[in-house]
């Protein structure tokens, strides 16, 4: 299928239902839109006629929508947490002569309820995620439906296989392609015991008592991390932070510590994970009721936010997106967040030391204090 945006733009994924233009979000072009384990599954896929005749098709945590773009022409229903991942697959949708709404996707955190045929799973760097899908899972499978998943050999581990067989049933596991390898699944209806153990949840203590509730998809869900920790002990308060952003907001511990110190502020919790912004949600709600409002948003970055529209932005920005390392989503994070700051409004900032923020930082903004330091955190300030 020919791309609608030219090949330098987007790179080509070639396998035997086609060619398609793809390209990752947020674009890096060090960086393909998929990885061997797409292909592998795409060409198993072809060779088994695994979706021939077969009516829904589900896929999760397709990452920047490879495999829904090549098996479009099929009734399908694309499952992520990743607001990033869904826009990718929109965006590689329209390059490839689709319209954005040939694949379903979901708006929440919720599965969707109709039962389904086909399974294709891309193995989420999260093993809870994996672990709450597969339980989700029960409920949409008949006794033909067929379940594949795939990954990148190095990600697929004994506790990987263990889950499948635990929750669904008997697994066998494909020889290796190109590092990557196939788990075929087979559903043992006989196996009903258990549920998800999903949203959990730990205590935490400045200056009160909060319960932290943590849904699947979040990193460091039985404590608090420690680049959270340091950055709430340096926590900005003062009456000038009447309208603060908590970016990235994972389970909403800064935006929920910050509201608390400056108890007249309004807070805006946004972040690119469903179950992130669910989990922000209800701690918030949980620590104030209905004493105080606060909105919540699933977005990318700051988009949608007005210009010099806040007075503080907190971030403990990631280097990771699924599996890959990298900077493009933090330095995204800091130019979204000069545009929505008020002319003297301020950054604020957690990173590890050896990712040297404060050289971006300034750049960006002209300017760049250390306000504290250990062998591993740093906390930076940035005025606008």
């Amino acid at each position: 299928m020919t791309g609608l945006l030219s090949i330098d733009e987007h790179k080509l994924l070639v396998v035997p239902q086609g060619e398609f233009s793809l390209k990752r979000n947020p674009h890096d072009e060090r960086l393909q839109a998929w990885d061997a384990a797409d292909e592998f599954l795409l060409n198993h896929a072809d060779e088994t006629r695994l979706l021939s005749g077969r009516g829904r098709v589900l896929i999760l945590n397709d990452a920047f929508g490879a495999l829904a773009v090549a098996l479009a022409s099929h009734r399908l229903y694309s499952w992520s947490d990743s607001f990033l991942a869904q826009k990718a697959l929109r965006d590689n949708l329209l390059a490839n002569g689709y319209p954005v709404d040939q694949v379903r996707t979901n708006s929440t955190i919720e599965f969707p309820t109709t039962a389904v045929d086909s399974v294709l799973i891309k193995i989420p760097k999260t093993l809870a995620l994996l672990e709450h899908q597969l339980y989700a899972l029960r409920a949409l499978l008949h006794h033909d439906s067929r379940v594949v998943a795939a990954g990148m050999a190095r990600n697929i581990h004994s506790s990987t296989l263990n889950l499948f067989e635990t929750i669904l049933g008997p697994t066998a596991t494909t020889r290796a392609f190109k590092k990557s390898r196939l788990i075929l699944v087979e559903r043992d209806q006989s196996i009903n015991e258990g549920q998800s153990r999903f949203p959990d949840s730990y205590e935490l203590h400045v200056e009160r008592d909060y319960r932290i509730v943590n849904h699947a998809s979040l990193f460091s869900r039985d404590r608090l991390d420690s680049g959270s920790r340091f950055l709430l002990e340096h926590m900005p308060v003062g009456e000038q932070y009447s309208r603060i952003v908590d970016l990235g907001c994972g389970n909403g511990v800064l935006g929920l510590i910050a509201a608390a110190l400056n108890p007249g502020s309004t807070l805006l919790f946004c972040d690119e994970s469903y179950m992130a912004v669910a989990s922000a949600r209800e701690n918030y709600h949980n620590a104030f009721a209905i004493r105080r409002e606060a909105e919540f948003r699933v977005c990318d970055c700051l988009q949608g936010i007005d210009s010099e529209s806040r007075d503080l932005v907190l971030i403990n920005p990631p280097f990771h997106q699924q599996h890959s390392i990298g900077d493009n989503i933090a330095w995204q994070m800091f130019k979204d967040a000069r545009r929505v700051l008020r002319k003297g409004g301020e950054l604020r900032i957690v990173g590890n030391r050896h990712l040297a923020y404060h050289a971006r930082l300034k750049k960006l903004f002209g300017n760049c204090t250390t306000i504290a330091a250990n062998k591993k955190f740093v906390i930076l300030d940035a005025i606008r």
